[in-house]
């Protein structure tokens, strides 16, 4: 019986040696070579300290910042280990709402941010862009659309004290195209654009 189980034995030892360390260690080794940046999260940094990551979203609140895409991402309640609470930007717990259009928490959610984001763009008359209402299937984009981007520009140039046009061509110096031309839609990264932000029209301290 011995003699009958060997080659797989031997087999299963090989192949976890090659398949569970070698090729990872090789891959990682390679990624770590080649993209660095990449491989190691894509870390942004402000003054020598980790500010975000280019991959995950954050909330932005108040006047002068871009807002992110809503998250629908949560977290385990710290008081009961069999209910969650909303956790925004979770990158442990990826995921959406998993709300089927019908649903009434999604509706009402997503009327509740409208409400929000028109109360703040007084000025506004076009209809809202729809990522700035709704969660991305991730609940961790860190991206926005051009068009919502655009939308939140005359808040944040009051905000800021700069012109609308100045703030409209932050706007377009941050947006990123298709991938080769093809892949994906034009996006905005909001943490990016508001590092920005901060570089060229700091608030003032209080």
């Amino acid at each position: 019986m011995l003699k009958d189980l060997r080659p797989a034995l031997v087999l299963v030892v090989v192949m976890t040696i090659i398949t569970g360390i070698a090729y990872p260690l090789a891959v990682t080794g390679l990624a770590d070579l080649t993209f660095p940046w990449q491989a190691k999260g894509s870390l942004i940094e402000k003054h020598g300290k980790v500010v975000g990551s280019a991959l995950i979203g954050q909330p932005f609140t108040g006047p002068a910042y871009f807002w992110s895409r809503p998250s629908a991402t949560t977290a385990p309640d710290p008081n009961d280990a069999t209910k969650t609470v909303p956790a925004p930007y979770n990158a442990a717990n990826s995921g959406g709402s998993n709300l089927a259009p019908s649903a009434k928490a999604l509706v009402d959610g997503v009327q509740a941010a409208m409400d929000t984001v028109k109360a703040a763009h007084p000025d506004q008359k076009g209809p809202v862009p729809v990522d700035l209402v709704t969660a991305s299937a991730s609940g961790l984009d860190p991206h926005i659309s051009p068009a919502a981007a655009a939308y939140q520009v005359k808040r944040v140039a009051l905000a800021r004290h700069a012109s609308v046009e100045d703030i409209q061509t932050l706007v377009a110096e941050h947006t990123e195209g298709r991938e080769l031309g093809v892949l994906g839609e034009p996006r905005v990264n909001v943490l990016l654009l508001n590092l920005a932000l901060d570089e060229k029209w700091p608030l003032e301290k209080k």
